[in-house]
């Protein structure tokens, strides 16, 4: 699915009304009556007491369209308009005169806090205050009405983004923001409701269609995706019958020291059970034994050193790929190895954990990494590679002007992990608060190895590693739970995630009772 920024919205909405031939009041009343027939669906009529708050600009206009229809459809609904300016937009003007022609109690006029309504824990508030254009600090009042809606504790339905937040940057007063419980967003998500600094705004999330012209949607290039099955299945490369091991390539894991060769076991069994034909193991020769008797469908190769790498020796192996760093740590006899293994390397590479670190002791090296090597860093290595940041907008410009520079791949890992090449960004959908653990990371590295091992190309693996990943956790998680998912279980459970790749999606009763309820719809 495509992120749209404001501006390709703003287009989107424009070519919209000229190529359909429509107003942009038919627009707004298109997208309003969306909202309405969502909650409608929901509530069935219920009469709970539902505050529909509209400030004067467009997403207001959204807002007094949804009022509108939920007055004529009987619910307890009242109406505010929030009074913030001087300036009304032609839209909300059209459908302020509308909603006056199925009501008497007309909307009322909020202008400071002692206008404020009383809302109960059990009422419903529909936030439809500003919408994606606001560019400006929220008014002292306005941010009082705010704080007033979070402390009701009332559920909180956002329309398009939470009101105060903005499309490309931070709040810089939290208090500013409607805390949304969900948020109902045309066209597409925002990226906002996937970044740690802002996902916290709105609970859930969901996308509604409103007719945006289709030639539009399908040939804008946005530079964020989000990925989830839609989009990883074309990436998938199926088996032929007669298909052989030597057919999907031989993947190498570089790493390890004394007391850390679990996580070349770990980063191993997943490059293996990711779909690599072959696996070997470069580790300390204190790891022999243990990789060995714990993973023996690896190949082991061992340093001359017993408890560290301190020579990377490939002159009997031919790998097709490299997964470097996992457990190897940064002792300068490793980084003096892996500098001179760079040198003359030319194999795909993958870089995490302490190879990662090493990179940022040592920047000179960046410059010897082949093109399109992935970096795999957690938030902490990420920082010590590209930096301190002052907010997640200002990391993703930083991790985009370092993949330019070095031509590289960077994962950042998290609750949303967000693939960065060049200057498009990749959001993941994949994945739970089980991956906070051990030897998770290492499992990915592995994964991410054996796709290029299969010939993924590096950024489709990547990609499609990181699903995978997690995807893997989320079956995993409904038979341990998140305290006790361990990294082992998410490779034990990739077989289950290749094969509900093919699966359709079990249709929740709502959304039957919705696709019913529109055939019936349709026959009128």
């Amino acid at each position: 699915m495509k992120i749209f920024s404001k501006e390709q919205i703003y287009e989107g909405d424009k070519l919209t009304a000229e190529r359909q031939n429509i107003t942009s009041t038919e627009l707004m009343e298109r997208a309003g009556t969306q909202i309405f027939n969502w909650m409608h669906m929901r509530m069935q009529g219920a009469q709970v007491p539902i505050h529909v708050f509209c400030g004067i600009g467009n997403n207001g206009g959204d807002g007094l369209v949804i009022a509108r229809h939920l007055v004529t459809y009987g619910y307890n609904v009242k109406t505010y308009v929030v009074n913030c300016s001087d300036k009304r937009s032609k839209d909300f003007l059209v459908n302020y005169d509308r909603i006056k022609n199925v009501t008497k109690e007309w909307p009322t006029l909020l202008s400071c806090a002692e206008d404020f309504p009383e809302i109960h824990q059990d009422d419903i508030i529909v936030d439809a205050v500003f919408g994606i254009g606001l560019n400006r600090p929220v008014d002292g009042w306005v941010k009082a009405l705010f704080m007033h809606f979070r402390n009701t504790k009332a559920f909180t339905l956002s329309i398009d983004v939470p009101s105060g937040l903005s499309t490309d940057k931070v709040p810089t007063d939290p208090d500013a923001v409607v805390w949304a419980g969900y948020t109902l967003s045309f066209a597409s998500p925002k990226l906002v409701f996937f970044l740690p600094d802002t996902a916290k705004y709105t609970v859930q999330w969901e996308v509604l269609d409103i007719g945006l012209d289709q030639e539009f949607l399908y040939t804008t290039e946005t530079e964020v995706d989000l990925i989830g099955k839609h989009e990883v299945l074309p990436m998938y490369i199926p088996r032929e019958k007669f298909s052989h091991k030597g057919q999907f390539g031989h993947a190498l894991i570089v790493g390890g020291t004394y007391g850390k060769i679990g996580a070349v076991t770990l980063a191993s069994k997943a490059a293996l059970s990711a779909g690599a034909g072959l696996i070997s193991a470069y580790i300390p020769k204190c790891g022999y034994a243990i990789l060995q008797t714990s993973f023996p469908e690896a190949m082991v190769i061992t340093d001359e050193n017993e408890a560290l790498i301190s020579n990377i020796d490939l002159k009997n192996v031919e790998p097709t790929v490299i997964g470097f760093g996992v457990g190897v740590g940064t002792n300068p006899k490793t980084v003096s190895a892996f500098e001179a293994f760079l040198k003359s390397n030319k194999t795909p590479l993958v870089v995490d954990a302490d190879g990662i670190n090493i990179l940022s002791k040592k920047k000179t090296l960046l410059k010897l990494l082949p093109e399109a090597t992935i970096l795999t860093p957690h938030p902490k290595e990420l920082e010590r590679l590209i930096g301190k940041w002052k907010d997640d907008f200002d990391k993703l410009k930083k991790v985009k002007a370092f993949s330019k520079k070095h031509s590289t791949i960077v994962v950042i890992k998290g609750a949303n992990t967000i693939t960065v090449f060049q200057d498009k960004l990749y959001v993941n959908t994949t994945g739970n608060p089980g991956l906070a653990t051990a030897g998770s990371g290492d499992v990915l590295t592995g994964i991410i190895t054996g796709l290029i091992s299969q010939g993924y190309n590096p950024l489709v693996a990547a990609i499609f590693g990181v699903y995978l990943h997690g995807k893997s956790a989320d079956i995993a998680v409904e038979d341990f739970g998140y305290q006790s998912l361990i990294a082992s279980h998410v490779i034990n459970y990739l077989g289950e995630t290749f094969i509900d790749l093919f699966k359709q999606p079990e249709q929740p009763p709502q959304e039957q009772e919705e696709q019913e309820e529109r055939k019936k719809e349709d026959k009128k």
